[in-house]
């Protein structure tokens, strides 16, 4: 993998297709990246059933454009995704897909989307911390995978890009457990570097069109017209400017801090180089971020190490608490719960989640659809936060 970032224009979805064909040409072409009769996987950040204007998954615009120049290559897409707090079935799949647009996106470009909500144990050879995982089927019956991810916050790692749209290769509610072991950022950060090295996308894509601020990744995120779609054949590198065109501030970036530690490359902009534009015309000034990136607690806490940066980051983290009157009682949150920190209550089986089993990873607040679950700051985090 190189360093190069490739970066072009995009002003709204209707200009995706020229915009890409023209970053995939500044690359090589699609023949680069695809031989003929090669099935490739596109593996899209489908988080939830969202429409494409809430800013949750990557776009059908993209996924169909880049589909489309696969079947053109000789190859043939499949798109695929397996959504976290979800049963890993063809039902919840064929729904996901209709909702997020990525079927009618399929159907128009000559591709297909994946209906076989099958996983296999597999050994990860090259992993730190994951020797083996469960993995769904299609990544590893393709012949190469293309990575289609969205640019986004996140509550728990800060942003969400190339490197954490892997965690998408674990099926459904298997995500829990991951979470479950591996509850501190840094330690998530080594599992999403393992899988990413598993998968070894030939080519990554963020849709940065319409991206997403705020408390994301999930519902309680905002949209936000970024107008940019970045590709690169490395997906860290492609995090690396994504990260710097956010502002994301670097001690919040967990993956970039775990990949520099391993001895990856590239993790600083520096070592990137970057085609078609120039880093300082790209970077958004005013970008939100969670309250937990807002209020810079990191750079106190960064060198904080053992039990006394555990109990730091215990008392200045956000906790989530459930609003009951906007609670429907889906029970998603409850399912996906690593802590089993959640129950159901009260007549209408509104959620509630127990603190003292919350290991704040936010996955309830990530995946509630009715955004009835908020993160609550304590009075030290807001004493000491902005």
């Amino acid at each position: 993998m190189g360093n190069q970032v490739y970066v072009v224009s995009c002003a709204d979805y209707a200009r995706a297709e020229a915009a890409l064909r023209q970053a995939i040409a500044a690359m090589g072409g699609m023949e680069r990246f695809v031989r003929p009769g090669e099935r490739i996987l596109l593996k899209a950040n489908l988080l939830r059933p969202s429409p494409p204007e809430a800013a949750v998954c990557t776009h059908p615009a993209v996924l169909g454009a880049i589909a489309g120049m696969v079947r053109e290559a000789g190859g043939s897409a499949l798109i695929a995704d397996s959504p976290g707090g979800a049963l890993q079935k063809e039902s919840v799949l064929r729904n996901l897909y209709e909702k997020t647009g990525a079927a009618q996106a399929a159907r128009a470009s000559g591709g297909e989307v994946c209906l076989d909500p099958s996983a296999r144990l597999v050994e990860l050879p090259e992993g730190k911390v994951l020797r083996q995982a469960e993995i769904i089927s299609p990544a590893l019956d393709c012949d190469g995978i293309f990575d289609l991810c969205k640019m986004k916050t996140h509550v728990f790692m800060g942003m969400t890009g190339a490197v954490k749209n892997s965690f998408g290769l674990i099926p459904g509610l298997t995500k829990v457990g991951f979470h479950g072991s591996h509850p501190d950022q840094a330690q998530f950060a080594q599992v999403l570097l393992d899988l990413i090295g598993f998968m070894k996308p030939r080519l990554s894509v963020m849709d940065a069109v319409l991206a997403m601020e705020g408390e994301g990744p999930g519902a309680s995120g905002t949209p936000r017209q970024v107008g940019l779609l970045l590709l690169s054949d490395n997906p860290l590198a492609l995090d690396v400017i994504a990260g710097e065109i956010m502002g994301l501030p670097r001690n919040s970036n967990p993956v970039l801090l775990a990949a520099e530690a391993r001895g990856l490359f590239p993790t600083r902009w520096e070592d990137v180089e970057l085609i078609g534009a120039r880093l300082e015309d790209l970077r958004v000034p005013d970008y939100k971020f969670p309250a937990n990136v807002r209020s810079n607690l990191m750079e106190f806490l960064g060198p904080l190490t053992g039990a006394a940066g555990r109990l730091c980051k215990s008392l200045l983290s956000q906790t989530p608490r459930v609003q009951p009157k906007m609670c429907v009682g889906c029970a998603i949150c409850k399912n996906a719960c690593p802590g089993k920190a959640i129950t159901m209550t009260g007549p209408n089986g509104t959620a509630k989640i127990h603190p003292r089993s919350c290991i704040r990873c936010y996955c309830c607040h990530e995946l509630c659809p009715h955004k009835a679950v908020e993160l609550k700051r304590s009075w030290l985090g807001k004493l000491l936060g902005s």
